[in-house]
């Protein structure tokens, strides 16, 4: 598709910064110097930040792109809402929606990520050109999946979560946090490798908010390198999330699901300066420019976030 001809990304509508957009189109060939951004497409109706907005399919095409040419290394795309509360999605409902946008991705050159929790949809999108399986349903994985990343060969985020969409906050209960976390971790990634899983397939996500209240998440943030130690790559997905619409509540309302972006942003530069593989947002050209920082920061200046994106 040619980006001029998209609705909304033309100088005359909602300018985009002249960015050149990543070229790889392998997980291999992803920036190793810097952390990278993972863009967010919900092509849902009752995502919690932007369901709706993305239904329709060419809808969705355009704001890949958008994503896309705002800096993201990879698009991650979901047809099922996995907010808490959230109702299921049948796995061809989901494949219906989100196979054309990862194929019409791909074409242009995106490296895709297909959120799911199905293994017929992961293995669909897979087919149509995905790179990477997101996965948010932790303790609760659908029968198959390990044996499919197995035999697939692709990259894998395994993210810690407690029970189902509707009732993970039920299990929001931890002596230790972070101890339970890394050990619940522990005996999934068992699972997978034991299914024939390589260990470098694997990226570890705790979960920010599944199955966690705002402290668990904070006490999680804050022990970032306990992760780290694990040996995989680790994701983590702030972005626009109920605990930072607490943290910046005025009179007790929570901040809206928009105006948590620059919050977002505040924690994607703490997780590049802390040395976390990805970061996965809705506000891509925000985060892409905290990690810059961060990483001009840490390697006093020397940085490459400009020369990979």
């Amino acid at each position: 598709m040619n980006l001029a001809a998209v609705p909304g990304t033309g100088p005359a509508t909602s300018p985009l910064p002249v960015i050149r957009p990543s070229k790889v189109k392998k997980f291999e060939d992803l920036p190793t110097g810097r952390t990278v951004i993972m863009g967010v497409l919900n092509v849902t109706e009752d995502s919690f930040s932007d369901g709706g907005r993305f239904l329709d399919t060419e809808d969705a095409i355009k704001q890949g792109l958008r994503l896309l040419y705002s800096g993201a290394d990879i698009i991650d795309v979901g047809g099922e809402s996995t907010r808490p509360g959230a109702t299921p999605v049948d796995p061809g409902l989901e494949a219906k929606r989100v196979l054309p946008v990862v194929e019409a991705l791909t074409k242009a050159g995106a490296i895709v990520s297909v959120d799911t929790m199905h293994v017929s949809t992961a293995r669909a999108a897979v087919k149509a050109g995905a790179h990477i399986i997101n996965d948010v349903s932790g303790l609760t994985h659908e029968a198959g999946m390990p044996e499919l990343v197995a035999e697939l060969g692709v990259p894998y985020v395994l993210m810690h979560r407690r029970g189902e969409a509707e009732n993970m906050h039920d299990f929001a209960h931890y002596d230790d946090v972070v101890g339970e976390v890394l050990a619940e971790l522990g005996d999934l990634r068992e699972r997978f490798l034991d299914a024939g899983v390589k260990p470098e397939q694997l990226i570890i996500d705790p979960g920010l908010g599944f199955a966690k209240e705002a402290p668990h998440n904070w006490a999680l943030l804050h022990r970032l390198g306990e992760f780290e130690a694990f040996g995989h790559r680790v994701l983590i997905g702030t972005s626009r999330k109920r605990f930072l619409g607490s943290l910046l509540s005025n009179g007790g309302v929570p901040a809206a699901a928009e105006a948590r972006d620059a919050a977002t942003a505040a924690t994607s530069a703490l997780a590049a300066a802390a040395g976390v593989w990805g970061v996965r947002v809705h506000d891509v050209e925000a985060s892409y420019d905290a990690v810059k920082v961060a990483t001009a920061w840490v390697h006093g200046g020397s940085g490459e976030p400009a020369q990979d994106a």
